[in-house]
């Protein structure tokens, strides 16, 4: 026989913990999946290079910008 004083398993403390942790999963894999997105879409043709002579630099992978 069922209690009269069972407690209910979705209460509100534990529904709000559950839709918290599924809004901060979501962002997390929004923000991670914008990051890939813009790494493959933009591809810069040229990059400003400082001008240091004798240093050992880092080159544009197209230099003839």
């Amino acid at each position: 026989m069922i209690s009269a004083t069972q407690e209910r398993f979705w209460t509100r403390p534990r529904v709000f913990a559950l839709f918290a942790s599924l809004f901060v999963a979501v962002l997390f894999i929004g923000a991670n999946a914008h990051l890939i997105a813009v790494s493959f879409l933009t591809k810069p043709d040229c990059v400003l290079q400082p001008n240091t002579e004798g240093a050992a630099t880092y080159r544009a992978a197209k230099p003839s910008c």
